[in-house]
């Protein structure tokens, strides 16, 4: 619940500090005294967006800060190790909107996103604010109220990951088959295709490498003259090099100890031998394995043509791309193959889980149509209690199809004057008609779900008298269990308050400023009291305005 709220800085607010109580929290205040800016500071540390031109004093920052007791609710303490958010005693969240307009987020003093402090907020707070009655119209909030109270939420969200699991493999066996016939298309092509790569049988750089070898067979006489002459020269002429060098060895050899530069000289002269000679021996390799083979040339002239027709073909200019183009059709031919496989295989998991989700949302279908008759006729109770003693309500089950939440729609329709004709809410219930629905149905779902704070914010729009003393009921009767805080303009209601904090303009520092202060006893009956007869309460709105209170 909240325990505390803190606002400094935003809009006409200097600084304010709250204390609620554990029970019913009434706050009153004259018409643009500033209570809708009060849910507008709070709703910042709900996750609602941020807005610069809130600031009033554009120096210093906005801040908010709310004191929450966690109460060591199971999905708070999920949600907070999850995170690595310190867990204290008490749960702080906080916003700061800064100078430039830069919004800041935090929860228990370390830093976190909007989703987060959005996300955390709902497990602990529920704000209805005069607006909201829109909901009521919605057919998501009217399946969200009967699965509550039929205890289905847990079973909701376990039915939509299966049926959202058999949705995304319908949609892959989609995508499967259509590929599928995209292949059947186009495989005889591909077959084409890899046929005549894999006919060519060519290895890794072939090409590349007859192209080389081409070049040598076409200048073969050329090479083998140009070796020979190379040759002789080293090691056949009259005065062979290699013959040169020995001698040239043998004359400096003698003299290696007259001077210390001599003996590398001579190792030099011996390396440059040894050298000269093998390159002798290797041209003269060379030479005996280089033939004009006229057969040779023709076979190579061939195979490059066929190699250079698929090269063009395919767009690529190597061997290796070329092969590479042949795996990728391989592959695809590969997957004709396996795709029947595939799609058997995954229409055997749609079936199964199919069958599955049809079995859970049965018992979904069966928890509501067991709960709507206590619900209808809980609700239609209440209706009489708020002052609304013709009205009725009428939950409809549409069977449809399989869908996201089961096999149904749930539709809440509404007479409101006994005429047994129930039509859709959103067409025939005025705006004090949805208020006092909307209390009804809340005060009923608030017994379901664990939320320890609920706030409505002017709910009681459209009603007086009687009917407002039984919504005040209705809000007391729900503080058994959770903390309510209700901005209302109604004396019945703020009669029944357990902390009743009053809302006010003063000028203040040479500004108008908002504030607000927790009413003692005789300060709540004069405040009620001006609520029942104007700013000059008579006797009898005094003494009536204690009877409340009592």
């Amino acid at each position: 619940m909240l325990r505390k709220l803190i606002i400094q800085n935003y809009a006409i607010i200097n600084e304010i500090n709250i204390h609620f109580s554990e029970k019913l929290n009434i706050i009153t205040g004259e018409t643009g005294a500033g209570k809708s800016i009060l849910m507008g500071a709070l709703s910042l540390i709900l996750g609602e967006r941020a807005d610069s031109t809130v600031l009033v004093n554009n120096q210093q920052k906005c801040f908010i800060e709310g004191y929450f007791s966690n109460d060591n609710k199971a999905a708070v303490l999920d949600f907070l190790k999850e995170h690595d958010i310190d867990i204290e005693e008490e749960l702080i969240l906080r916003r700061e909107i800064g100078v430039n307009g830069k919004s800041r987020a935090f929860i228990n003093d370390s830093p976190a996103s909007l989703i987060q402090l959005k996300q955390l907020a709902g497990m602990l707070v529920d704000l209805h604010q005069q607006f909201d009655t829109l909901e009521l119209g919605d057919s998501d909030f009217q399946r969200q109220v009967i699965d509550a109270l039929a205890g289905n939420v847990e079973s909701v969200q376990s039915f939509r990951i299966l049926y959202l699991k058999w949705q995304a493999i319908n949609k892959e066996l989609t995508n499967l088959k259509s590929q599928k016939a995209d292949f059947i298309k186009e495989a005889d092509y591909h077959q084409f295709l890899f046929g005549e790569i894999d006919d060519l049988n060519l290895s890794e750089n072939e090409l590349e490498v007859l192209e080389e070898e081409l070049k040598m067979l076409n200048n073969a006489e050329n090479i083998k003259n140009g070796l020979e002459k190379i040759n002789a020269a080293l090691n056949n002429a009259d005065q062979p090099i290699v013959g040169q060098l020995k001698q040239l060895l043998q004359q400096l050899t003698p003299f290696q100890e007259f001077h210390q530069s001599i003996p590398e000289l001579c190792s030099r002269l011996k390396a440059a031998h040894v050298e000269l000679h093998d390159i002798a021996d290797e041209l003269e390799h060379i030479n005996g394995n280089i033939h004009f083979d006229e057969k040779r040339i023709e076979w190579i002239n061939q195979r490059l043509n066929d190699g250079f027709k698929l090269l063009k073909k395919h767009s690529v200019k190597t061997t290796t791309a070329l092969i590479a183009v042949k795996n990728e059709l391989a592959i695809k031919l590969e997957k004709v193959l396996h795709l029947d496989d595939l799609i058997i295989s995954l229409e055997k998991e749609a079936n199964e889980i199919l069958l599955i989700a049809e079995t859970e949302a049965k018992k979904i279908s069966t928890a509501r149509a067991k709960t709507i008759p206590d619900f209808e006729k809980k609700v239609n109770g209440l209706l009489k209690q708020v002052g609304m003693p013709n009205a009725k309500i009428q939950v409809k089950l549409v069977s449809t199809h399989l869908h996201e939440f089961g096999l149904e729609t749930i539709e809440l329709l509404f007479d409101a004057n006994n005429t047994n004709k129930f039509e859709s809410i959103k067409k025939v219930a005025s705006g004090g008609e949805l208020s006092r629905l909307m209390l009804c149905i809340k005060s009923l779902v608030a017994e379901y779900i664990n939320l320890p704070t609920l706030i409505f914010d002017e709910i009681d729009t459209g009603i007086s008298g009687e009917a407002a003393k039984q919504v005040g009921q209705i809000m007391q009767k729900m503080t058994n269990n959770r903390q309510i805080i209700c901005i209302t303009h109604q004396p019945q209601i703020a009669g029944k308050a357990d902390a009743h904090f009053y809302v006010y303009k003063e000028f203040k520092n040479e500004q108008m400023q908002t504030t607000i202060r927790l009413l003692q006893e005789d300060e709540r009956i004069d405040a009620i009291a001006k609520m029942l007869s104007g700013e000059k309460p008579t006797a009898a709105a005094i003494e009536n305005a204690r009877e409340m209170i009592r």
